[in-house]
């Protein structure tokens, strides 16, 4: 029913029931699954009106973004596109000027919250941050007690990282300046993974302060 609509634009359920070949009471009930899960919304159709007639129009259904995200797209394929000509156009070190670029990107967006909050909470803050963004991240305490796991349990680039893993590394340098500590990669969902863990050591208060103090002062 959701294609349906993806391919035929905004419909109504007497449309959707007469080209799907569907009972009124069998459309009705997809329809409601699809309105609670909230991949279509129902609003007044478009009409002109020299066309309007007498009564209200019967609602149509659209896709909403959730809803269209369900679908194959081509943003990856083009992304990695992008980037083999990038790279075949001015070599490695372009691609890797875009993935720090884009790692730069992340410190500026989580730079504000992290710098915020005390030492011992700035890994949560960023996993709640990267969670916003997509990432589904949590955080797990090594059973050695040495340092935490960062886990990424999704990864909206995974399939453009496979091919360029400049993407992931520096995403994890960009995540040492954040939490003001050397991190370590462990694990890549583009590399196969079923998740991204990032090693972050047991470091003090003090370390924590000095690393970002030198940090800022570098990029100054």
């Amino acid at each position: 029913m959701a294609r349906s609509i993806l391919e035929n634009g905004p419909s109504s359920a007497h449309s959707l029931s007469e080209r799907l070949g569907l009972t009124p009471a069998g459309i009705r009930r997809h329809l409601e699954a699809l309105l609670f899960e909230e991949f279509l919304c129902a609003r007044e159709p478009w009409i002109a009106a020299r066309n309007r007639g007498r009564g209200r129009p019967a609602k149509v259904f659209t896709l909403t973004d959730r809803g269209r995200e369900r679908f194959e797209h081509s943003y990856d394929d083009l992304a990695v596109a992008a980037l083999r000509y990038l790279a075949a156009d001015g070599g490695a070190d372009a691609v890797m000027g875009f993935a720090q670029s884009r790692a730069h990107e992340i410190e500026r967006r989580h730079s504000p919250a992290v710098a915020g909050v005390g030492a011992q909470q700035r890994l949560t803050t960023l996993a709640e941050g990267l969670s916003e963004d997509g990432f589904a991240a949590s955080i797990q305490l090594m059973p050695v007690a040495s340092g935490h796991e960062l886990c990424q349990h999704h990864c909206p680039i995974a399939h453009v990282a496979a091919e360029f893993p400049e993407l992931c590394e520096a995403e994890t340098e960009a995540f040492g300046r954040l939490l003001g500590t050397h991190v370590q990669r462990l694990a890549t969902i583009a590399n196969g993974d079923g998740v991204c863990t990032t090693f972050v050591p047991a470091i003090s208060i003090e370390n924590v302060n000095r690393e970002i103090s030198s940090n800022r002062k570098a990029q100054a």
